[in-house]
């Protein structure tokens, strides 16, 4: 079954308004689409990327591997891996690797008329995820208004950034409590604002009003400083980061280190699928739970192949430009994701002519 064809697209879609978490600041974001030919089947994969990430797939990896049997991945990766070797394993090349992956994948399950989730087998039927939003741009207002409407969705997790105005924190943390009720766990997002100390000090803070997941307390590089703070602070506080690992050496320092509760993988970033894959076995190998960031259309199937996985990110933007451009993404009920699967591959399709404006 020869790869007979790789297009790519790139698309900057605009966010409602300005955000920002700990340490960045944003007002659109770039999907990089690409859609895998092989006999009458197309498959699609995607990354949120640079649009630089699409020059690299024309340039670099659609000659190595036009031409090669689609149905033989590894085979595919590898010969990725080494057209890339040059360009770094990590960054705008490992996110390009990524889409090309996934792409795979889905042309893959369309040419046995299967969802992935059965071509990768099933080890549960849905998947738990949590609202994830909260920007340190937004107002009380609108962080109360957007976590109110997911708990009245039936979403019963729920996750918010900070770091970026420390001070003002744990007053947003204590708002948020008072818009979800006691019941609804409460996550924070630091994306690596703070130090190390005065991290354990928040996390004390926020456990007071029932914070129980604390993400990227400090940068996910500082190996040492997480597994400091996931040792300092209360037992129901768990530290979690991850998702800006790209291969598998990276998952395995962080998890020997002993510097996470809960990993993170993001199969835009760490190699498509197959690298997502790779990742939720390593980190049941060292018996700890998988959450997967962002891209929740992406992840779903692939998800269900693992019984310790533990939720995904229902990201704001991600989930309204995966709504707005695919069909088929799927939306949560009581709290969990299920695939449709009557559609083969993801189940998803790009409505080209929808996103033809944000077009690059």
């Amino acid at each position: 079954m020869v790869l007979k064809d790789i297009e790519v697209s790139a698309f900057n879609i605009p966010t409602e308004e300005p955000e920002s978490d700990g340490t960045l600041e944003w007002e659109s974001t770039t999907l990089v689409l690409v859609e895998a030919t092989a006999g009458d089947k197309k498959g699609i994969g995607y990354t949120y990327a640079h649009q630089s990430a699409a020059s690299l797939i024309i340039t670099l990896l659609k000659p190595k591997i036009t031409g090669l049997d689609c149905m033989d991945i590894p085979s595919i990766w590898l010969a990725m891996q080494q057209a890339i070797r040059n360009q770094g394993n990590c960054g705008i090349a490992y996110m390009a690797l990524s889409a090309v992956d996934s792409a795979l994948w889905d042309l893959k399950a369309k040419h046995l008329s299967l969802p992935l989730a059965k071509v990768i087998g099933m080890a549960r039927e849905e998947i738990p995820v949590y609202g994830s939003g909260g920007f340190t741009s937004y107002s009380i207002e609108k962080l109360q208004n957007q976590f109110a409407n997911w708990v009245d969705e039936g979403i019963y997790q729920v996750k918010m950034k900070v770091g970026r105005h420390p001070t003002d924190d744990v007053k947003r943390v204590k708002a948020a409590r008072e818009a979800i009720g006691k019941d609804i766990a409460l996550f924070v997002d630091a994306n690596g604002a703070y130090s190390e100390k005065q991290a354990i000090t928040k996390a004390h803070q926020f456990a007071e009003a029932g914070v129980s997941w604390f993400e990227e307390p400090v940068s996910s590089d500082n190996l040492s400083g997480l597994q400091f703070i996931k040792n300092k602070v209360p037992a129901i506080v768990e530290i979690a980061a991850g998702e800006y690992g790209y291969h598998l050496s990276y998952f395995k320092r962080m998890l020997e280190a002993q510097a996470v509760d809960v990993l993170q993988a993001d199969a835009t970033r760490c190699g498509g699928i197959t690298g997502f894959l790779r990742a939720a076995n390593l980190s049941r190998a060292f018996m700890l739970p998988l959450s997967s960031h962002c891209a929740p259309s992406l992840h779903l199937h692939a998800a269900l192949a693992f019984a310790h996985f533990r939720h995904a990110e229902y990201f704001y933007d991600h989930v309204r430009i995966e709504n707005m451009l695919f069909d088929g993404a799927q939306r949560p009920k009581d709290g969990v994701l299920t695939p449709d699967l009557t559609r083969p591959g993801l189940g998803l399709e790009f409505k080209h002519k929808d996103a033809e404006k944000y077009k690059i």
